[in-house]
């Protein structure tokens, strides 16, 4: 059995100004974001199929990240506490206390990279189905950060196994669910979309497995993770990530079935 490390939530300190591990991990998932999207564009028929180019890359990170931030804050108040924030609708903008959903900032990313296409003229399809292997190392990053902060720990193991989070006020073992989700929704998404978008593919069937694939892992990951406090477990004792993954899972399911009628290229 372990004890979580508790590592310092600041990984920098220089007077006034605290860096923490968490906005590193952002940075960092940009980063990977916009370094393997090159590669992308190098190799490969991907720079054909989409008419982007190097300058395009940047102006769709940036206008990706302003929807993982907003979306993701969006997606927690409606998703999570709706009833706290219309009591309290000036904390919405108060990111610096924590509170961002997957769900939400997938939905916002989406919503941005259609403003892009639509004002850049750019194929949505092939342009959403070239970002989407981009994004697991992103989310691997962030499930890091969860782990650094000792924060969205596991279920009770039952057992003398499992690791110990101080954050949660008991010594019970528990499962480190931030490193399951790290290696699932993560490096293992990651891996696969990267090896099946290295052929030509139907348009949408690449966004198609993304969503199927980090729901499935997204899904089964909650069995292991300790649901909110606030919310517990909802109908069919499921949690609020796997209410939300299921229409993520069946919206890819349809999407991956109207794919398979597209020819490739």
């Amino acid at each position: 059995m372990f004890v979580h490390p508790q590592f310092d939530p600041v990984a920098l300190q220089i007077g006034p100004l605290a860096v923490r591990w968490y906005g590193l991990m952002y940075l960092l998932a940009f980063l990977a974001f916009f370094f393997l999207g090159r590669r992308r564009l190098a190799a490969g028929p991907h720079a054909s199929l989409t008419g982007m180019n190097s300058r395009d890359l940047e102006d769709l990170l940036f206008y990706g990240a302003l929807g993982v931030v907003l979306g993701g804050r969006l997606g927690y108040v409606i998703f999570y506490k709706p009833g706290y924030y219309l009591a309290h609708p000036l904390e919405i903008a108060a990111v610096w206390q924590g509170g961002m959903a997957f769900h939400g900032g997938l939905i916002g990313v989406i919503v941005a990279i259609a403003l892009w296409c639509r004002l850049r003229g750019k194929a949505f399809w092939r342009v959403i189905d070239f970002v989407a292997p981009l994004v697991p190392l992103g989310l691997a990053a962030g499930r890091m950060g969860n782990f650094i902060n000792g924060e969205l720990w596991g279920r009770p193991t039952g057992a003398n196994w499992g690791m110990v989070f101080p954050q949660a006020g008991d010594a019970l073992a528990r499962h480190p669910s931030q490193l399951y989700q790290f290696a699932g929704e993560g490096l293992l998404l990651f891996a696969f979309l990267w090896w099946y978008s290295a052929r030509p593919r139907p348009a949408a069937a690449v966004s198609a497995m993304f969503l199927i694939g980090y729901g499935t892992m997204r899904f089964a990951a909650e069995f292991a993770r300790q649901p909110d406090a606030f919310l517990g477990f909802l109908a069919l004792g499921l949690t609020m990530g796997q209410v939300l993954s299921v229409p993520m899972i069946l919206a890819g399911l349809l999407l991956w079935r109207r794919a398979r009628g597209r020819p490739l290229g």
